[in-house]
């Protein structure tokens, strides 16, 4: 336990303007005695109040309907820190059940230059240590994360409603992204270029300082994970804000990356919406933004960051197509359709919610389709048999069903769901559930065919030849993902070449390993995340040329 030095002088040191007595010596060494028991005393007291909220009973055993957050959800300078104003709080709802799960308690200007700060006190030493010294502690925090994976996912299903059997998944994928780029960080090298006359060049690739991550509600423990790992391997440090639905779960990387000892203010968590992300994005310590979430805020964070000339990251939304041909193999087909458009109950960027069916096979194809979305098991997200959970907010459920009316009234016909689900649990009964959803009869020109639903709801649309559904297929401002399924293996190459977006998956959807890089085309954002290339976007790369005879001049 480390205490402040010199917390009293010593008595020799200190000059009185009077002779003191054995007495009065005797009482000083008293009082210094008991002023630094007091001093431990307060640092036990403050390690108490910090535990860690894995540590807590209320995280021990998290199941539906029994999680109440009352610590506080800013994290900076190695601890959770109280916010300095509640006046803006907001209730976090918890999605199953529609109880109030916590208080969101947005970060003011003086907050957020606080953890800013904080971030770069740490980078300047995390910055010194070399690529094999940085993977050391990012292994560490991967391994206690695989080591806690079950609590930790379980307070993901609390926050985010979706299911437990998801949630495993994405802590999984968190500490194998981690992992992934303590692996990198040791590798990290420059260039040696051989100049005339024994001159010679060299490049150096450096760290670019403070980066600020901003995550969004869909995986919220996950991203936070995609945006530090790589940012941390390359030397920098990190201030991460959460959407404000979702606060809990960065809470706890930042305690598990304090607990595999990295620097305090390495990674930092602030609370807030809209304000807080724009005194992040405009604040002039700052170096890099990267954004997940919708296109029109997308737009507004490139357009603050520019104002400082800050690099930015944007993972933005999609409306991302599915084709399948004839001579697909039918039952991966089926799999994959279903696997585009209801995981995390739709609330997806890359879904593949336009679902092209060759005419051919459009009849078994829905028929099959529907049967399986109609046996989905909705409900209590905490079960190992839901296969799918709450929306994260009544308002969003809201605006799903309206998507879903308007679509019918435009003249798409409903196949099976689409309806606000009530389960029979009664503690699920205020909970924000929608049945999965299959429309036929779409044409290109409906607004469920156009805009992103981020819900359970697929939209089925005929074609012909493969001519005519690459040019329907690109006919959109987005272009995060698509699909294609087909046993002819030049068509399907032909197809992934021509198709206009970030990732195109061939017989397959919805997979993302973190060896593989994810981004978009168009309006779906730029930058990427996972993969060696995503090093690029967290480093900068400066040149040395060394001159090694005289120095030629015009002069």
């Amino acid at each position: 336990m480390k205490l402040r030095r010199h917390v009293l002088p010593s008595y020799a040191s200190v000059k009185f303007p009077f002779k003191l007595k054995r007495a009065d010596i005797a009482i000083f060494k008293i009082c210094k005695s008991l002023f630094v028991l007091s001093e431990v005393y307060n640092v036990f007291l403050l390690r108490m109040a910090q535990q860690p909220l894995l540590s807590l009973p209320e995280f021990q055993s998290v199941s539906t309907g029994t999680l109440l957050v009352k610590e506080p959800l800013n994290f900076w300078g190695g601890a959770r820190v109280k916010p300095k104003d509640t006046k803006n709080s907001e209730p976090v709802y918890e999605p199953a059940t529609g109880r109030v799960l916590c208080d969101m308690i947005p970060c003011g200007e003086e907050e957020v230059d606080e953890a800013i700060k904080s971030a770069h006190s740490a980078y300047l030493k995390w910055s010194k240590l070399s690529g094999m010294e940085r993977a050391r502690f990012m292994l560490e925090a991967a391994r206690i994360i695989r080591e806690r994976r079950d609590e930790i996912a379980r307070a993901e299903v609390a926050n985010n409603g979706k299911s437990i059997t998801e949630a495993q998944v994405d802590i999984d994928v968190a500490w194998q992204c981690i992992e992934y780029y303590a692996g990198i960080a040791p590798t990290l090298s420059g260039q040696h270029i051989q100049l005339p006359g024994g001159s010679f060049a060299y490049t150096r690739r450096e760290p670019l300082g403070v980066c600020v991550g901003i995550g969004a509600w869909n995986y919220p423990f996950q991203i936070a994970a995609w945006k530090s790992a790589p940012a941390m391997a390359c030397g920098n440090a990190m201030v991460f804000k959460p959407s404000p639905m979702t606060p809990v779960t960065a809470v706890m990387l930042a305690e598990i990356y304090k607990e595999a000892g990295v620097p305090d203010g390495l990674f930092n968590v602030v609370q807030g919406g809209a304000e807080t992300g724009g005194l992040l994005c405009h604040h002039p310590m700052v170096a890099k933004v990267s954004f997940t979430g919708s296109v029109p805020t997308g737009k507004k964070i490139m357009e603050m960051a520019a104002k400082g000339v800050k690099q930015v990251t944007l993972e933005l939304g999609g409306k991302s197509p599915l084709i399948i041909f004839k001579d697909c193999e039918l039952e991966n087909a089926i799999k994959g359709a279903l696997m585009a458009n209801f995981l995390t109950q739709g609330e997806v960027c890359c879904n593949g919610t336009r679902v092209f069916v060759q005419r051919e096979i459009m009849p078994q194809f829905l028929e099959e389709v529907v049967k399986r979305t109609k046996a989905i098991p909705v409900g209590d997200p905490m079960c190992e048999a839901t296969r799918m959970g709450a929306l994260i907010s009544k308002p969003h459920m809201e605006k799903v069903l309206g998507f879903i009316k308007q679509a019918k009234e435009q003249g798409a016909k409903v196949l099976c769901g689409g309806e606000q689900f009530v389960p029979n649990d009664p503690k699920l009964k205020d909970g924000y559930f929608v049945s999965p959803c299959v429309l036929d009869n779409c044409r290109d020109d409906m607004t469920c065919v156009k805009e992103e639903i981020f819900g359970p709801v697929m939209s089925v649309l005929p074609f012909d030849t493969e001519e005519e559904v690459l040019q329907r297929a690109n006919n959109t401002t987005f272009g995060l993902a698509s699909g294609v399924f087909t046993r002819d293996i030049a068509r399907a190459h032909r197809v992934a070449e021509n198709l206009q977006a970030g990732t195109c998956y061939i017989n397959n959807y919805n997979v993302g390993p973190v060896e593989v890089p994810f981004g978009g085309y168009k309006m779906s954002g730029f930058g990427r995340e996972n993969g060696q290339v995503t090093i690029e976007y967290y480093s900068q790369l400066k040149t040395v040329v060394v001159e090694m005879g005289d120095v030629e001049s015009i002069f």
